[in-house]
């Protein structure tokens, strides 16, 4: 199968190439969309590595909004990239940690031993994953398993999001609303990094929390509208609205930005048929007509922005939130509680 493994005792079977299948290991499974109880863990059989493979044993795996929509298959839009009538991939989750049992003979950059982090297309709540070498960094020293394992699309949001879309620079001002949750911490703390005067929208349990990451203000949103235009309002405009919550029509957080900034709208909420693609294409449309930007956009998974968090999270700029962990025989818990929307940080997966 092309794979090498380094061991004490010399060359030794890889779990999971053994062509006769007898391997298995234990991993939450879906075999049709629905709630959480759909999940059950169970023995299956481990997967076969290829040539540009990394064969990594899961230590940690972080669920999201994403993986919960995947699982229930609601928005119905999303069937058609997970599958149509049922999950393409029995057993969820994107975004681990862990270490490097084998190596596929094309993989280069990683070795058998090494502690790494990132994500595959699925199949992160299990013992042991496949990931593209390619989809995988090193992971940084003074993280654990679990906040490494929390890190990899949340922060990839944020970072794409705020760098590449909004063009965040030293002297803008950034509002983050959902500053507490997933993606939202994230935000902030990449904001500041990249130079920015940051406020963070959040509810009252949460203004500590969120004041904590080194932002400049904090709005509680259950006393002040950052929208409003009443006396509850900041009075502030902002060069960059990073909205996680889109709990708002577009009008009303267009008078929040100044004349000629940056609303990049990002929930994946909506609709049971479309989710949100009603809003992104009224966006898309209404950017045609104003000098403020309108910017939607799905991030997307890069080696290098991996690489460049890993630096911000080596250097301290950049610290994970770890709301609840829980064991792989509760994933189904840990899915329903990230799909009830009101997380503090990354809800994570130990296995």
């Amino acid at each position: 199968m092309g794979i090498e493994q380094q061991s004490k005792g010399g060359p030794s079977p890889v779990p999971g190439v053994d062509p006769g299948g007898a391997a298995t290991m234990r991993a939450a499974v879906q075999h049709r969309y629905g709630p959480p109880s759909v999940l059950e863990v169970s023995e299956v059989g481990v997967p076969l590595p290829g040539r540009g493979d990394v064969f990594v044993h899961v230590g940690a795996a972080s669920i999201h909004p994403g993986d919960y929509f995947a699982m229930t298959g609601k928005p119905y839009l999303v069937r058609l990239a997970f599958g149509l009538r049922r999950p393409r991939h029995g057993t969820p989750g994107m975004d681990l940690a862990g270490v490097v049992e084998a190596v596929g003979k094309e993989v280069t950059t990683l070795r058998p031993g090494d502690k790494v982090f990132g994500w595959s297309a699925a199949g992160a709540l299990a013992e042991y994953a496949c990931v593209p070498a390619k989809n995988l960094v090193p992971m940084p020293a003074n993280l654990s398993v679990v906040e490494a394992a929390a890190v990899p699309t949340s922060a990839m949001t944020a970072l794409q999001a705020l760098r590449d879309i909004a063009h965040v620079q030293p002297g803008h001002t950034v509002l983050v609303t959902g500053a507490s949750g997933g993606v939202g911490s994230f935000a902030v703390q990449i904001a500041k990094a990249l130079g920015a005067e940051v406020t963070g929208v959040c509810s009252t349990r949460n203004v500590e929390l969120v004041r904590s990451l080194g932002v400049d203000h904090v709005v509680d949103y259950t006393s002040t509208d950052f929208t409003s235009t009443d006396s509850t309002r900041t009075g502030k405009r902002y060069d960059v609205i990073f909205d996680n919550v889109e709990a708002h029509p577009l009008a009303a957080v267009r008078e929040a930005l100044t004349p000629t900034g940056t609303l990049i709208p990002n929930s994946g909420r909506g609709g049971r048929w479309l989710g949100p693609i009603a809003r992104i294409v009224k966006a898309r449309v209404l950017s045609g007509f104003t000098r403020q930007h309108l910017r939607p956009f799905t991030s997307l998974g890069k080696r290098q922005d991996l690489l460049t968090l890993a630096d911000l999270l080596a250097a301290g700029q950049v610290t994970p939130v770890i709301d609840r962990t829980y064991p792989l025989d509760e994933a189904a818990d840990a899915l329903r509680y990230v799909g009830a929307g009101h997380t503090q940080g990354k809800v994570v997966i130990t296995v």
